[in-house]
Parts: C-alpha cells; sequence; structure tokens
C-alpha cells in the first residue's frame, strides 16, 4: 500500500526552520528525497536519501508505487515557483509550506506583497520579460546563478528602465544574509550570492504608450518616412487578431515593427516573432523594441524563410510580401493553431484577390474592411483633411471556427 508522501519546506538556516512535528516527520521517514543542500541539513538521517536533481517526472514516476514512509524537501512554499505543484498532480502528497523567499525578502525590506507583480527567471529565459513589467509598481523576482541580479540589472537598462530601484536580498535566513537597496546601475556592476531574490520598486516616472502609438514616435527608414502600418489601419488590424495575454504572434514584414510592438503589449505573457528582409528597417525596429520596452523574437529574413524556427502561431499579421504571398499563406494557414486569426493589409486589389482567392483554397473563411481615412491638417487659419491610402484588411480564420475565433 502506497503512503502519502509529506512535501515540506524548508528555510536557508536548515532544521531551525522546521516545526518540531516536522522535523519528527523527517526522522521517522524511510526515504528522504531533496537537493544537495536540503540533504545536508539532515547528516544524523538515519534512512535512504535521494538526491532530487532535474528529471522531477522520472521521480514522480519512480515514487508513486513508493510504500515506504518518504519525505521531500524543498525550498520555501513548494507551491511558490516550486515543485510542489507537478508533485500534487502526479503522486498524493501533503504539501507544509516554509515562508516564501519572497514573503521573507518584503518583510526585510518592510514593505507590503499583496499588490506586487511577480515573475521568474529562475530555469527559465529573461526573454519577453520587459513587456511584462512595464508599467508595475513594484515587482518581485525569483532569480538563478544566469539571471542574477547583476544581468537583469544590464537587461532592463538595455530598455531605459531606470525608474526603479532594486532591493536584493540574499542567502535569508542563513549566517551569511544580506540586503540592500541598489540603483540598476549600481547592481549590474555587483556580485550577489547565488541564493537572492530582487525586489524592483518604481521610484521615478517612467513613458506610458497608449494603445495606438503615434506614428512619429517610431523610428523609421530615412529618406522614405512614412513605411509604417499607420496607427489608425494598425488599431484596427489589432482588433481583428482578436490577441490575448499568451498569444502567440508572428508579424510577417514587421519593417519598424510598429505591429509586433503594440501586439507584444497587449500579449504580455505570450511571444512575438517578427521577420523583416531590410536590414535598415531591422535596425530601426530594434531600436523601436527597446524605446517601446517590448523583447521580441526578430529575424533578418525574406519570408517564408525563418517561419520554421518560430512555434505555431495564434495570430498571424502580413504587412507585406515579396511575391511570395501564396507560398506563405499556405504556411500560415497550415501551422495556425485552433481558433487563430490571419489579418493581411493591402493596398492594392491585386492583393486583396489574390490573399482571398489563396485562403478559400485554404478552406478559410474571410472578411474585409476597406480603411478608407483622412487626418485633419492646417492650411493657414483653416483645416482641410488629408486622406491616407486605402488599406483592405483581410481577416481569415479556419472555416471549423466562428467569426470570433472560438470553436463551432
Amino acid at each position: 500500500m502506497t503512503q502519502t508522501i509529506k512535501v515540506i519546506g524548508i528555510g536557508d538556516d536548515g532544521q531551525a526552520s522546521l516545526l518540531p512535528l516536522y522535523r519528527q516527520w523527517i526522522e521517522e521517514a524511510e526515504l528522504l528525497v531533496g537537493g544537495e543542500r536540503h540533504l545536508a541539513f539532515f547528516p544524523e538521517f538515519r534512512g535512504e536519501t535521494r538526491l532530487l536533481k532535474g528529471g522531477l517526472t522520472a521521480l514522480a514516476e519512480e515514487l508513486r508505487t513508493e510504500t515506504r514512509r518518504t519525505v521531500i524537501l524543498a525550498s520555501g512554499d513548494p507551491l511558490f515557483y516550486g515543485i510542489g505543484s507537478l508533485l500534487a498532480k502526479k503522486l498524493d502528497v501533503h504539501i507544509y509550506p516554509h515562508l516564501s523567499s519572497i514573503q521573507l525578502a518584503f518583510a526585510k525590506m518592510g514593505d507590503a506583497w499583496q499588490d506586487a507583480f511577480f515573475a521568474s527567471v529562475h530555469g527559465r529565459s529573461i526573454k519577453g520579460l520587459a513587456q511584462r513589467i512595464d508599467g508595475k509598481e513594484k515587482v518581485a523576482l525569483l532569480t538563478d546563478e544566469q539571471n542574477n541580479p547583476a544581468a537583469i540589472a544590464r537587461y532592463l537598462l538595455d530598455f531605459g528602465m531606470n525608474e526603479y530601484d532594486a532591493f536584493v536580498a540574499e542567502n535569508l535566513g542563513g549566517a551569511d544574509e544580506r540586503t540592500g537597496w541598489y540603483t540598476l546601475a549600481d547592481m549590474a556592476e555587483q556580485t550577489f550570492s547565488p541564493l537572492n531574490v530582487v525586489i524592483l520598486k518604481k521610484q521615478r516616472p517612467a513613458p506610458v504608450w497608449p494603445l495606438g502609438i503615434r506614428d512619429e514616435e517610431f523610428s523609421q527608414r530615412k529618406p522614405d518616412k512614412g513605411l509604417i502600418t499607420k496607427r489608425e489601419v494598425r488599431i484596427l488590424s489589432l482588433a481583428q487578431l482578436e490577441l490575448h495575454a499568451k498569444s502567440i504572434v508572428w508579424d510577417i514584414g514587421t519593417c519598424t515593427g510598429s505591429v509586433a510592438i503594440e501586439a507584444a503589449r497587449i500579449a504580455r505573457d505570450g511571444e512575438v516573432y517578427a521577420v523583416e528582409k531590410n536590414a535598415d528597417d531591422l535596425n530601426n525596429c530594434r531600436q523601436n523594441m527597446a524605446k517601446f520596452r517590448t523583447d521580441l523574437t526578430v529575424v533578418h529574413a525574406r519570408a517564408p524563410e525563418g517561419l520554421e524556427q518560430f512555434p505555431d502561431p495564434d495570430a498571424v499579421f502580413i504587412g507585406g510580401s515579396g511575391g511570395e504571398l501564396r507560398e506563405l499563406l499556405h504556411i500560415c494557414c497550415t501551422r495556425l493553431r485552433a481558433g487563430g486569426r490571419i489579418v493581411v493589409n493591402a493596398a492594392t486589389i491585386e492583393t486583396l484577390y489574390e490573399a482571398t482567392q489563396s485562403f478559400a483554397e485554404e478552406g478559410f473563411e474571410t472578411s474585409v474592411t476597406l480603411a478608407q481615412l483622412s487626418r485633419s491638417k492646417p492650411i493657414l487659419n483653416l483645416t482641410r483633411f488629408e486622406a491616407l491610402n486605402p488599406i483592405y484588411i483581410i481577416t481569415a480564420w479556419a472555416k471549423q471556427t466562428e467569426k470570433g475565433g472560438g470553436p463551432v
């Protein structure tokens, strides 16, 4: 008969952090599982020990038929970016949390933490962190040896996030505990213990970019300024894409990156991938990414080249193609996730015809909006309107889905 496994959170001060009952359960266990640091807290343990080092799914499968009294040790709160959630899905476990490192850090900082934004770059890529935290007043980050406080500071400075100061808490609860405040510039030059958490607090004003960033705010190619998806068309196209917070987005022919950047600010927890054939435009795109605090993946290629390295999308925007539209749409339709949408901007009736015919051959339905827009322009003490180029906004979705993108 299998036993209910106990998952016990432990602090950096080892046995001293545990309730007497928890220590008793550990003493009575026949199998003790934990990281090297955790097991070292119990040199007198008489049962079998097993090192927890990667392969958590495989370990869970092994423990599924375990009949001995088993305790698994975890850092802090096992259900806060820890092993607890995975183990609870696969095994019969009872979880007994310790204080999380974030909770301890806020206590040392002397500040409330219920209003903080939490994120982890521990064992994860830092990619996309910029748009996830932009505008947040207070951010708590779990770190690792690669994404350490200095690396985080350099990353944030690349996106001009000078509004933040950082509180770094190291070795919380241990003999070498150290805490302190740093500017990002100072933090970028410091060395810290591998066991740390970082709390960012907004101390200075920061730019706010609303939906529909003005065209002139974007770096653009000179002297051909104006090669950008215009603000009004951009907003209409983004609405047709029906993005959500975790959308995976492709922007094909990104040019200045205006659509990709606005998409990333909507799909903050998702991913945005852009491809552009013109190197100068791509340089402008990267400048705009830094200015508008969006960490995209951009590739210098002539689509459909480059698309093979992207994950399947929830949404695809095509602002331009180099004559390969039929092949391009076939790839996009084939790769599009269920419920996804493709939006094509066309400036000519020939492109409109080719796109709608191609979508029909792929078994996709379409709707088309003709955007005929004009902007006011002063002339002496009067005002007239100046027309923008008419644009066909073609939206496509697979026939087995409704217009709204959901399954029938």
